[in-house]
């Protein structure tokens, strides 16, 4: 009997969800304008180029990422947006460059070394030649046998990390069989717990340690630490952050990022006894002028006299790291968020609500631009006391999830949003989108919008490259975008982002989030 009752509520909960998503408007001949708009006569490349060949490297606070929001601010006007600016978002820290980076091999042999500085560190003052020291510890005894000996010296920590070919493809799309799958998850709680146990123990190892030895390299005047690349290899290296940012905080003692290949190099050779020698020349500059984070913003009016108050928000982060152009991470999605207004504005549509751009900043430093916007904007999270503004916002759509074309849309947990995105997703099945799924995504700017009770959304995209090559790496480079896919995804946004502002309601909500102090999982 009681599993009769939980069938038949069962069936009742998909007829209400077949009703709602029967009664879901949707205008398909302006559908159909944007497709053909957005697929034969996209500006994505060109956007694109902008942003990454043209503008450099985007980290935040840098000259490369101000070259880039000055431009997507004054193209956002041109294409008639209003009230585009580089609104200040609140306090961000030092702006950093890297100027000049030169390491190469000397003794046992002369081979140069693929290399990078971590961000926010200083330089070598001037070209430098020094032995390599191998550092044979993981804690702070280890290290004691080494001191004294740190002086005029490249350190080196030893890894013993085997290189495994592996023999899968870089460039993967989702099968039919995954986004089935995909669609068919049900929504299960985080261990926040174990979140954290993982984060603390990360902090008390290899970090720990790692902060150990600059501490004593920079004491001793050593000269820098190299540093592996995780997941690198075949030339590619991740390399994010090397210290803090803050305005009054000194400069990073040199860590530098190399190859995987060089890497093990070098400890083979000092573990068989071989001295090796190397000359390095790394020049940086930082910028305290203006410590304030910025993100670009635009609009376009809404034009209903009930509904042009509320608010359709779309946005990606504009900020990268600094060894390559950050083409998948993120310009793809800044790229394609522009693309959308472009679009929009191009067929001269007239959205009932406002529909508003926001290319963000800070994000890579865990969503500040975002954060900071939200909170100042609509509701701090550590307290939950809501702004006027909470309740005039409709939704908002994200990409961060590179190149790769569009598949769907995640929920973010918000199942009464099923039946509208299953039928806005309907006439795109042709192009390859059709998966809706309950779960939580992670690490991007929709994040801050969720914390505060807003619907955000990021989009189920193909991975192609993105783990295994490009995703904060020098490879990041306008080569590996995907203009098709570009395309796709820009079409697809557009259409979600009209919808919403055409929509009598607004997108369901969640149930509002219970404060969350800071270090408990608020800003």
């Amino acid at each position: 009997m009681r599993k009769q009752t939980c069938l038949l509520a069962l069936g009742l909960l998909f007829l209400s969800a077949g009703l709602r998503a029967q009664e879901e408007k949707v205008d398909i001949a302006t559908i159909e304008k944007i497709k053909t708009e957005g697929l034969q006569h996209s500006h994505v490349m060109d956007i694109a180029f902008h942003l990454t060949d043209a503008s450099g490297n985007r980290l935040t606070a840098s000259p490369g990422f101000l070259r880039a929001a000055n431009w997507a601010k004054q193209q956002l006007t041109d294409w008639g947006l209003v009230g585009a600016t580089l609104d200040p978002w609140g306090d961000f820290g030092k702006g950093w460059e890297l100027q000049k980076s030169y390491l190469a091999l000397t003794a046992p042999y002369y081979k140069p070394l693929i290399a990078y500085p971590k961000a926010w560190c200083a330089g070598t003052d001037g070209p430098r030649s020094a032995s390599v020291l191998l550092i044979s510890a993981t804690d702070s005894a280890g290290l004691e046998k080494y001191k004294g000996q740190l002086a005029g010296k490249i350190l080196i920590p030893e890894v013993n990390e085997v290189y495994q070919q592996s023999f899968k493809p870089d460039a993967t799309r989702y099968t039919d069989d995954q986004l089935d799958s995909m669609a068919k998850v049900v929504m299960k709680p985080v261990d926040t717990a174990e979140l954290r146990r993982r984060r603390a123990g990360f902090n008390r190892g290899a970090m720990a340690f790692l902060n150990m030895l600059r501490n004593e390299a920079l004491k001793e005047g050593a000269v820098a630490i190299l540093s592996e690349s995780p997941r690198g290899h075949d030339g590619t290296l991740f390399v994010q952050g090397g210290g803090s940012y803050a305005p009054d905080a000194p400069a990073n003692f040199l860590d530098m990022v190399i190859t995987l290949e060089d890497y093990t190099t070098i400890v083979r050779l000092l573990k068989a006894g071989i001295p090796v020698s190397v000359d390095a020349d790394v020049k940086t500059k930082f910028y305290t002028d203006d410590t304030k984070g910025y993100n670009v913003v635009a609009e376009i009016k809404g034009t209903d006299k009930k509904l042009k108050d509320e608010v359709v928000m779309l946005g990606g982060h504009l900020d990268s790291w600094h060894s390559a152009t950050g083409a998948t991470d993120n310009a793809a999605g800044c790229t394609v968020m522009m693309e959308v207004v472009r679009i929009l504005k191009t067929l001269g549509l007239q959205p009932r609500r406002t529909i508003r751009i926001a290319l963000w900043s800070g994000e890579e430093e865990g969503l500040l631009g975002s954060r900071g916007y939200v909170k100042k904007t609509f509701a701090d999270p550590a307290t939950m006391q809501l702004l006027p503004a909470h309740e005039k916002f409709a939704g908002y759509f994200n990409i961060d999830n590179g190149t790769g074309k569009v598949r769907g849309i995640y929920l973010q947990g918000n199942e009464a949003c099923r039946p509208i995105f299953t039928q806005w997703l309907q006439p795109f099945h042709d192009l390859g989108a059709t998966t809706v799924n309950v779960s939580n995504t992670g690490g991007t700017d929709h994040q801050s919008f969720d914390a505060v009770g807003l619907p955000g959304f990021q989009f189920i995209q193909d991975e192609i490259e993105y783990s295994t090559r490009t995703h904060h790496t020098n490879m990041d480079s306008y080569e590996h975008l995907r203009e098709d896919d570009l395309k796709q995804i820009a079409t697809i946004v557009a259409a979600f982002v009209y919808n919403t502002a055409q929509r009598d309601e607004k997108l369901p909500r969640k149930e509002l989030p219970k404060p969350r102090p800071a270090g408990r999982g608020g800003f």
